[in-house]
């Protein structure tokens, strides 16, 4: 909420990509929603959670819609710094405020209808040779249908664009270099460039392989409630809360900026020591 406020407020930040930042915060915030409702289900009744009832369709679809969310936007946002980074031959891409609509747009409109699939009919209330043992009632198929496409998609693709923004500010940084000309901004660019890349591709990894491990194991197990319990729905529960880790780190990673914040630190404590030699005095 904080995000959504400081980027409607604030009219400097009025960009595309800050139409892509809120939208973010967004999805993150329906993640939550969501994530809190299935919560209060399973402390009122865990075994609705554990053998699957019509109570939990709702929750789940809300909650997979948000995820995916989620997973579009953040493959838009490395996408649209790349087109910003990335120069042609010819000229350069922007990515107007158009362009940002219509994206956030489409990836709502596909994520409620994959998300959605479950209340349309996509489920296993009645059919129990293809329920799922860990998410129940969402059918084997249903999860190996949303899981291994987006998983993918939110692993290759923001490594493919930050790699290429990286490759594309050094190879600008060596041709400065061979002109003799300073260096310094696109060295500070592709340090910054790197850490937050690789945090953003460490958070996913760690908020979402667990998920995906528990799909596979979904599939591939033939044993009943019963015989799993209760150390794989320890494991699942624990999945649920690293996805969360995405909605906390996202508004960190894409929106903190830590030497800005040092040399406000900086300014703050000389500002407090002249204060005080200025009282001593």
């Amino acid at each position: 909420c904080t995000v959504i406020f400081t980027r409607l407020a604030t009219r400097d930040l009025h960009k595309p990509i800050s139409i892509l930042f809120c939208n973010l915060a967004v999805s993150d915030l329906f993640t939550s929603f969501s994530g809190f409702w299935i919560s209060m289900l399973f402390i009122t009744n865990p075994d609705i959670t554990i053998f699957g009832s019509e109570d939990m369709l709702a929750p789940y679809a809300l909650y997979t819609t948000s995820i995916l969310s989620t997973i579009y936007n953040l493959v838009s946002i490395g996408i649209e710094r790349y087109l910003a980074v990335a120069e042609s031959m010819r000229t350069r891409f922007r990515v107007a405020r158009n362009h940002s609509i219509a994206v956030v747009f489409v990836s709502w409109l596909l994520a409620f209808f994959l998300g959605c699939l479950p209340l349309m009919g996509w489920n296993c209330l009645h059919a129990e040779r293809s329920v799922s043992v860990l998410y129940s009632p969402f059918c084997v198929n249903y999860l190996i249908f949303i899981a291994i496409p987006n998983v993918v998609v939110a692993f290759i693709v923001p490594l493919f664009t930050y790699l290429r923004i990286i490759i594309i500010l050094r190879k600008r940084k060596l041709r400065m270099q061979a002109c003799g000309q300073a260096t310094g901004t696109y060295k500070s660019a592709e340090t910054q460039v790197a850490r937050t890349s690789i945090s953003i591709w460490l958070l996913a990894l760690v908020s979402y392989a667990p998920f995906f491990a528990g799909v596979i194991f979904d599939a591939t197990n033939q044993r009943c409630h019963a015989d799993l319990y209760p150390g794989v729905y320890i494991f699942r529960n624990c999945t649920a809360m690293l996805i969360p880790l995405t909605c906390l780190g996202n508004p960190v990673l894409y929106t903190l900026r830590l030497r800005a914040l040092r040399a406000k630190l900086r300014a703050l404590r000389s500002l407090s020591a002249t204060r005080v030699r200025a009282c001593a005095i």
